[in-house]
């Protein structure tokens, strides 16, 4: 735009110079308004470098474009901060749920436990060393921890410890056949009657083929 101005007015000047110059050679006396057009247009032409140049449509549009692309990556450094951020707290809060209800389940474990009478503790105690030692049935355990040839406990205490003991019956049914092949040579189908009879191990028919099957 101030390239056009500029234009115009040097021709203006040129033009007003020319005008004079003619005047001069007629030996004619130059109009004042003829050395004020002159003088406009030389005072304009001096003064084009100092006007502010008007921005184009491509510069707007090359400023608008920057301006939304440093607004749309300000918006997604935001979004991506905003949902790390979520990401945390929410971690942060399933971690603090999950130790609550822990603590909570270990609190009520112990409460329970510690309702539990001594008598029903022993019991339980009893039952896992014969399981472990003597590799017992479950049954056989039961029977041993009620009898008043053993070790006489309550019923409710015996049923106590055989509702929480955890063992492998199995396991156990196996090592009792294995004493039994080794130590008296008896074959697998006195073996397996031994296991499941109410007058030898009392083992579930189950367990009693398991280890049959197992044994070697």
């Amino acid at each position: 735009m101030s390239a056009f101005i500029g234009f115009i007015c040097f021709i203006g000047l040129v033009a007003g110079l020319v005008i004079i110059i003619k005047l001069d050679k007629q030996k004619k006396p130059i109009k004042p308004g003829v050395l004020i057009m002159v003088a406009s247009f030389l005072i304009s032409l001096i003064g084009i470098p100092f006007v502010p140049s008007v921005p184009t449509q491509a510069s707007l549009s090359n400023t608008t474009a920057q301006s939304t692309e440093i607004s749309k990556d300000d918006s997604e450094d935001k979004a991506k901060k905003e949902a790390e951020e979520k990401a945390k707290a929410e971690a942060e809060a399933k971690e603090k749920a999950e130790a609550e209800a822990k603590a909570k389940a270990d609190a009520e474990a112990k409460a329970k436990e510690e309702s539990v009478p001594r008598e029903h503790k022993s019991a339980l105690k009893k039952a896992e060393s014969y399981a472990e030692v003597m590799h017992m049935s479950k049954a056989g355990i039961y029977d041993q921890l009620t009898s008043e040839y053993g070790e006489s406990f309550p019923v409710e205490a015996a049923q106590y410890a055989i509702d929480n003991i955890e063992f492998d019956w199995k396991e156990n049914a196996l090592k009792k056949a294995q004493s039994y092949a080794k130590t008296m040579n008896m074959s697998d189908s006195a073996i397996y009657e031994q296991l499941i009879s109410e007058h030898g191990e009392k083992f579930t028919p189950e367990e009693a083929q398991y280890a049959i099957d197992n044994l070697e």
